[in-house]
């Protein structure tokens, strides 16, 4: 009677089935529909982030197989747009889910170090005209140099006696200020407020205001909602518009400053460990905040390359918790003269 012979499968025995060696995964190997579906990015753009982060990912290691900066990209990649260490993700590179932890936690880090070279304002004149034409072309609103709103991302509860990360919902959260251009790219992200902070608050205390109170942006505005005090540089809605002039400008204001929500719903479509549809981020506050800006760097670069952020598909996200506005009208005077001459001069 014959005996089989079994043929070993070395890397069964070393990685377990379906896994695969680190050097056996080749983005060149897969379709982009894969890369896709399993990393929310196609094959350039993933080549793009190795060239930018590879100096960053391949620091000296201990280890005999250190793991190679392309599979921590895509293990990062993984994380931020499906919110999960799930196993086939790691199968699908042959990582475990504590090393793919450790992956997205050395990409979040790179990606940070970046944030200042993706995320910022335009300085040049003809840039900055540029913008203020994109904005004027959506609703006739004149002189706009990006729209600012806040985001609440939940977050695990840091320490059972610190209050100051709970929302109006009783969540964890991080308040997140933004501010962005006509196409959606961000242009200010800060990612680290707590929760139980007001917009108009985060606002106050936040690098923008020093930015816009201290630097050139003199020769146009930020468009904010009513959470936020009116300013010299921050046109917000009228209150209570009575004249024609100032129903046109509300409409005006509604209608470009809509251009915020869109891109909050579109980073939370992408990148779904923002979502809340896999649960809260389950790291501190300050690893969490990290997190949100690698999106939120990510979601920039990807205009970049043209990828198409409107075209995403519509997904559930975290209910906001809504501010209890009181009347939030500056008793700035030069704030209010400057809002009724854009009254006077555009919509009347």
């Amino acid at each position: 009677m014959a005996v089989p012979i079994a043929v070993l499968d070395c890397d069964l025995l070393l990685y377990g089935r379906g896994h695969r060696t680190l050097d056996r995964f080749k983005l060149d190997d897969v379709t982009d529909e894969y890369l896709v579906s399993m990393y929310g990015f196609p094959r350039q753009f993933i080549y793009y982030l190795v060239d930018l982060l590879g100096a960053s990912l391949s620091r000296p290691t201990q280890r005999s197989r250190a793991i190679s900066p392309e599979t921590q990209i895509l293990a990062a990649l993984g994380f931020y747009t499906s919110g999960s260490f799930q196993t086939r993700m790691g199968d699908a590179i042959g990582i475990s889910q504590a090393s793919m932890s450790r992956c997205v936690a050395n990409v979040t880090e790179a990606l940070v170090e970046r944030a200042s070279q993706f995320i910022h304002f335009p300085e040049d004149e003809a840039t900055v005209q540029s913008l203020k034409d994109d904005f004027y072309g959506l609703a006739g609103m004149p002189g706009v140099l990006g729209v600012v709103d806040c985001t609440h991302v939940t977050i695990k509860a840091p320490n059972a006696e610190d209050l100051s990360y709970v929302n109006r919902k009783g969540l964890h959260s991080l308040n997140c200020l933004m501010v962005c251009d006509a196409r959606g790219a961000l242009l200010s992200a800060e990612t680290h407020w707590p929760g139980s902070l007001p917009d108009y608050r985060v606002l106050q205390q936040a690098a923008l205001t020093t930015q816009f109170e201290t630097e050139l942006h003199k020769d146009g505005w930020l468009l904010g909602d009513s959470s936020f005090f009116l300013r010299t540089w921050l046109m917000t809605p009228l209150h209570i518009p009575e004249t024609p002039a100032e129903y046109r400008y509300n409409m005006a204001h509604s209608a470009t400053h809509n251009i915020i929500e869109r891109t909050f719903r579109t980073i939370r479509s992408r990148f779904r460990c923002l979502d809340g549809s896999k649960g809260t981020l389950q790291y501190s506050p300050e690893k969490s905040s990290h997190i949100i800006l690698a999106c939120c760097v990510l979601h920039n670069i990807s205009l970049e390359h043209g990828l198409d952020v409107w075209s995403l598909p519509a997904t559930e996200h975290m209910e906001q918790p809504e501010e209890e506005y009181e009347q939030m009208e500056s008793m700035d005077s030069e704030a209010c003269r400057i809002r009724q001459q854009l009254l006077l001069t555009h919509f009347s």
